[in-house]
């Protein structure tokens, strides 16, 4: 492989015209089709094989006008204090909004006055008015939305306080913000770690154009393959991130081949001779740990999975072309590694020196040679102090937030307060209870029957009347819990009215299923749960057997997918201590602490894999180069640091600060999301990718290269470490040796 790429890398860097010409075509191309494209609706959410789903599908088939899967919404009206909401004039206004609510927009299913759905809080205080729509939250037009914003501000004008808590109001959280100001950090370390502004500009560039194309690519086929507008989300984020870092590893190993003292063309092919065929299997370990996410089989997550694939394979074609022709236009304004340029205060004197620094004595050398003389040392102090930081992990409560979790300032946070307030937590996620009356021979006794077993249940504070349809097959029963929607009792209410339904069944024949947006959610986080284990063996397996061919050894891709997990578990401590535990909760603006997102663990294990494989597999096939090229075991770890130490580290600050920005989000998901990326990158990359991997390779010796005979002539020589270049160094000097002695005859 790394022959292959050596000769593509030369070919790009001499045929660059040619090279930048087809990326800008592909580039022009995207964003043709996505400027042409028919706007796409958002993808609408669906769980296949869970209870909660199978309900919604039957009450779209028997019930359409239910709209049972629609968008909702629901109106608070709380009256001024000394009044009622059932006053004349409060009560004409509500009236007068919930009439304006029906008719402000088209996919407006059903408004509901409180009155008549004597949905008015005993005190008078408080009344709340329900709106279905024809749609999902997520295909729900932004104009619907404006429609009901303005409706409800109107009604404030009256002193009524009005709030809005349901789905309806939820759209995706804008990020552009966050990206802007990690696309700023990232500049400021690669001009760092470079020294010169053109070779720091050159990964943001190649990353932007990546995610150009594969965000691009992804508009153009939304309204085709129903990918949806949240599809582009994951492959804009992870785009990214690895764009930048393959084109830093590239270019930093460029500029090290000029410092040896070789050609640009001749670095350009070397750089990608050997740092790209890294490249290749780093992308290639991000691959498999998105592609795998297909396994949980929920269809967005699926798409969001394959697009972001599709995003990377764009990244790592980017970095094994682009950049080497791109390092030709740049010329001699690409310095070789230690020397800056004027502008960052670099000159021939500094630049000789500091290039005699950075190979004799830089800090990833001294770091790795303390690593080697104390390997027992760090290796404990590493494994302690992230096994205390995985200790919360044990306490671990899964589920997905609702509008409890929102911060006190917005509208569905205050809703949800005034539900709770005036006629009790439960209220605020009703559960739909949907009887299958097809095999009953009695269908109104039937449905009064599930109605009185339900009422007995614990945690039930009312059971309403049984809707049943005009064809007499099918009900709806709507149960509120006492307590409120993500709490574990409501979870148990769920199981139990499920649990009763065999009886029911066995009695009445009626079937009987629970639905509804807080089943919904119970049932995602049990498939999300359910789907963790073999998720992980899937990712964790390939990517292990990838790194025995990549690193020809058993014990380093062992160490490497132990390190991860510990990494990833540490992570995942840290979440449940900040915001489920609500420790240092103020410093990162958790206002309510509850169970972390179900789709956390997974998220994170796909994530933090690819990235964490992609630190392992630079910083070790270095160390791997050292050790095939004759150096000792200790020697070998010490020049992959010097080489390598630098470029993960600028790699992993740039991550954690796209990762981080996402904190000062005001979604309580998204703020979840970017801290426990963002903390799993840290610990990842620099206490198991920085300190527990060499110390482990320096314990472990040669042992750490060994490999069965067997299994060393059954895998196929990918040569990642570029020997085969070097042979041909070889025998290149030795036949100009040979022709310089003949002469001298």
């Amino acid at each position: 492989m790394a022959t292959f790429l050596y000769k593509l890398g030369r070919l790009a860097f001499r045929r660059r015209h040619f090279v930048a010409l087809i990326w800008v075509a592909l580039l022009t191309l995207a964003g043709v089709g996505a400027a042409s494209a028919p706007t796409a609706a958002s993808s609408s959410f669906s769980i296949p094989g869970t209870e909660a789903q199978k309900a919604f599908d039957l009450l779209e088939e028997r019930v359409p006008e239910a709209s049972a899967d629609g968008a909702s919404a629901r109106v608070v009206f709380k009256a001024p204090d000394g009044e009622k909401v059932t006053d004349a004039g409060n009560k004409a206004e509500i009236e007068k909004t919930v009439a304006a609510l029906k008719s402000g927009s088209d996919e407006v299913a059903r408004a509901d006055s409180p009155f008549r759905t004597k949905t008015v809080s005993k005190d008078g205080s408080t009344a709340y008015a329900s709106v279905s729509y024809k749609v999902t939250s997520m295909e729900l037009t932004e104009d619907s939305r404006e429609a009901l914003e303005k409706t409800t501000e109107q009604a404030r004008e009256s002193g009524l306080t009005v709030e809005v808590g349901g789905d309806a109001l939820q759209a995706m959280p804008e990020t552009g913000a966050t990206e802007i100001i990690g696309i700023a950090v990232a500049a400021v370390v690669l001009v760092i770690t470079f020294g010169s502004l053109i070779a720091a500009g050159l990964p943001l560039l190649t990353a932007l154009i990546g995610v150009g194309i594969g965000v691009s690519s992804i508009t153009a086929l939304a309204s085709a393959l129903d990918l949806g507008t949240t599809t582009s989300t994951l492959a804009m984020m992870i785009g990214l991130a690895v764009g930048i870092d393959y084109a830093l590893f590239i270019v930093s190993r460029y500029r090290g081949e000029l410092a040896d003292g070789r050609d640009r063309e001749e670095a350009a092919g070397r750089a990608v001779g050997t740092a790209g065929s890294a490249v290749v299997f780093a992308g290639l370990t991000v691959v498999i740990a998105l592609v795998g996410l297909a396994v949980v089989n929920i269809p967005m997550l699926t798409k969001m999975g394959f697009a972001a694939a599709g995003t990377v394979v764009i990244a790592v074609l980017i970095a094994l072309t682009l950049i080497p022709a791109l390092l030709g236009y740049a010329g001699k304004k690409v310095k070789p590694t230690g020397e800056k340029s004027k502008l960052l205060g670099g000159g021939k004197k500094a630049a000789a020196t500091e290039a005699v620094t950075e190979k004799k004595d830089n800090l990833g050398t001294r770091w790795a040679r303390f690593v080697v003389r104390r390997p027992l040392t760090v290796l404990l102090v590493g494994v302690i102090g992230l096994g205390a930081a995985a200790l919360p992990v044990s306490s671990l409560e899964l589920g997905l937030p609702d509008d409890g979790a929102q911060p006190t300032s917005t509208t569905q946070r205050k809703a949800y307060d005034l539900v709770s307030d005036g006629f009790g937590p439960g209220f605020n996620g009703p559960l739909m209870t949907v009887a299958d009356l097809k095999g009953s021979d009695d269908p109104k006794a039937a449905a009064g029957e599930i109605q009185k077993t339900i009422s007995k249940l614990d945690d039930v504070l009312s059971v309403a009347p049984p809707m049943i349809n005009k064809a007499g097959d099918t009900a709806i029963i709507s149960v509120v819990p006492s307590s409120k929607p993500s709490g574990i009792e409501t979870e148990n209410l769920v199981h139990a009215i499920r649990d009763a339904g065999a009886d029911i069944k066995s009695d009445t024949g009626a079937s009987v299923m629970v639905t509804g947006t807080t089943a919904m959610n119970i049932d995602v986080s049990q498939k999300l749960n359910d789907a963790l284990l073999p998720y992980l063996a899937l990712v964790v397996g390939l990517a292990f057997l990838l790194l025995i061919v990549v690193f020809r050894s058993i014990l380093v891709p062992l160490k490497a997918a132990l390190g991860f997990l510990l990494s990833v578990l540490a992570a995942l401590g840290a979440v449940v201590a900040v915001f489920q535990w609500g420790w240092l909760g103020s410093l990162f603006g958790v206002e309510q602490t509850g169970p972390i997102m179900s789709m956390m663990p997974i998220f994170m294990v796909g994530v933090v894999f690819g990235l964490a494989m992609d630190y392992e597999v630079f910083l070790v096939t270095r160390m791997r180069e050292a050790y095939v090229h004759g150096e000792r075991p200790g020697q070998a770890i010490v020049t992959g640091f010097r080489h390598g130490a630098r470029v993960v580290s600028a790699a992993a600050v740039i991550m954690i600060a796209v990762f981080a920005g996402f904190i000062g989000s005001s979604e309580q998901m998204v703020k979840m999301i970017g801290f426990g990326l963002a903390i799993a990158v840290f610990f990842d990359a620099f206490i198991v990718r920085m300190a527990l991997v060499p110390a482990v390779l320096a314990l472990l010796g040669k042992k750490a290269w060994w490999l069965p005979r067997w299994l060393d002539r059954a895998l196929p020589n990918v040569d990642v470490e570029g020997e085969a270049l070097r042979d041909a160094d070889e025998a290149a000097a030795g036949r100009s040796g040979d022709g310089r002695e003949l002469e001298r005859v």
